[in-house]
């Protein structure tokens, strides 16, 4: 398998760069600003909300991390600007967080300033399980400082109903999801029924403590249970929304929408599609197996669409 892995990243590294992206074109939101700042518009003249995420993580240097800084820095500025109706979604690796804790606090300091000096908000993006603690610390030292930052919980590790309650006691703004990297059995459940429950689990926690969540899934089981729940605990409706990838689904996405609920769209940016190669953990996919970690951004935006939104493609 491994063997035939490489072969595929070889092949896949001598296709045309814009036979890949018509492959990804789905999932992404666009290449430059300017695209995705037309997606986001098309999504908000339809009434979604729209989250943006630059691909990338894992930075080598500093001076990567204080470029992907001011990139965001730039799409703050122009969705003010631009009148949209969108935040953004950080992963802290890709601000820095394995280079030293220092830069990645240096580099969101920065960027939560500006979120809040322009009335918007970032999401600190939940990695694999090695980055969880230092995530959820990263959150509080910056939560202590401004109200504009919110987190992520991921439903399949063991110990999330014990960040969640906590959590509840700060009143976070959490986003929860399912979970899509590979972690061992000791630390993350695996059976999608538990997975299921963990999720409602963790819902009941936070909504009940007043947090503002946002609950991100393409699970239809999920979707239909969270609507139940918020009914019956009487959820206000901006305590909660919705939200989905941007090309999964839309049929769902479009159908909850006309039924009245808050809707955000995960949209996610490429860089250049010639200048971006780098690898990646790995992650979970459509199948359920593990897939090669070095491709092209296009059809590394697009597999890596397609593994985060394995719950909505697997079935119970």
């Amino acid at each position: 398998m491994e063997l035939l892995n490489r072969a595929m990243v070889g092949v896949l590294r001598a296709v045309p760069a814009g036979i890949l992206w018509r492959f990804a074109r789905r999932y992404v939101a666009g290449a430059t600003l300017d695209e995705a700042v037309a997606v986001v518009r098309d999504l908000n003249d339809r009434g979604f909300l729209a989250t943006l995420d630059i691909l990338g993580e894992h930075v080598t240097t500093e001076a990567e991390a204080r470029a992907d800084g001011a990139a965001y820095a730039e799409v703050l500025r122009t969705i003010q600007q631009q009148h949209l109706t969108c935040n953004i979604s950080v992963k802290p690796t890709h601000m820095g967080l394995k280079l030293g804790r220092d830069l990645c606090v240096e580099m969101f300091r920065d960027l939560t300033a500006e979120a809040q000096r322009l009335g918007n908000f970032v999401r600190l993006d939940m990695e694999d399980s090695t980055s969880t603690d230092e995530t959820l610390d990263l959150y509080r030292t910056l939560r202590r400082e401004t109200p504009a930052v919110g987190v992520v919980l991921q439903a399949y590790l063991r110990r999330s109903q014990e960040d969640a309650k906590r959590l509840a006691e700060e009143r976070a703004n959490v986003r929860v999801c399912k979970g899509i990297y590979r972690e061992p059995e000791a630390i993350a459940f695996q059976d999608h029924e538990e997975i299921r429950k963990e999720f409602l689990a963790l819902l009941e926690i936070l909504l009940g403590a007043g947090c503002t969540v946002g609950i991100a899934t393409h699970d239809e089981w999920v979707i239909q249970r969270a609507r139940e729940l918020v009914s019956l605990m009487g959820i206000r409706q901006e305590q909660y929304e919705f939200q989905m990838l941007l090309g999964v689904r839309p049929e769902l996405r479009d159908r909850l929408l006309r039924e009245g609920e808050r809707l955000r769209v995960y949209e996610e940016r490429s860089r250049p599609l010639v200048a971006y190669y780098r690898d990646r953990p790995t992650f979970r996919t459509v199948d359920g197996n593990q897939r090669p970690p070095a491709v092209s951004a296009a059809i590394q935006a697009a597999v890596t669409s397609a593994g985060k939104a394995a719950e909505a493609e697997r079935r119970p």
